[in-house]
C-alpha cells in the first residue's frame, strides 16, 4: 500500500522575524553562558572550592545566566511564540 506524497508532507509554515528571534533568544543565552564560563573560568568556585558554602558554589553567575536561557526556552519563549501564531492568523 502506498500513501500520497501530499498526505505525508506537513505543510511548510514561514516563520515571522519576531519569532525566529524569540526562538533564538534561549539557545544564545545557553552559549553565551557557556562562553562566559569558558572565558572566565576562575568565576567558577566549584572548580576550586576553598571552603565555601553550597550557595557560594552553587550560584555563580555565568550558571545563572544558563539556567535562565534554559528556563526562557522551555517556560517563556513556547507562549510567545504562540502568540505571536495567533497573531499572524488574526492577521491573514
Amino acid at each position: 500500500m502506498r500513501a500520497e506524497p501530499g498526505q505525508l508532507e506537513a505543510p511548510r509554515v514561514r516563520r515571522s522575524v519576531r519569532a525566529r528571534a524569540v526562538s533564538a533568544i534561549a539557545p544564545f543565552t545557553v552559549l553565551a553562558g557557556v562562553l562566559w564560563a569558558f572565558a572566565q573560568s576562575y568565576r567558577l568556585t566549584f572548580l576550586n572550592p576553598r571552603g565555601e558554602g553550597f550557595w557560594w558554589l552553587a550560584v555563580e553567575p555565568p550558571l545563572l545566566v544558563i539556567l535562565v536561557g534554559v528556563f526562557f526556552g522551555a517556560f517563556v519563549a513556547p507562549g510567545l511564540l504562540a502568540d505571536l501564531q495567533a497573531e499572524e492568523e488574526e492577521e491573514r
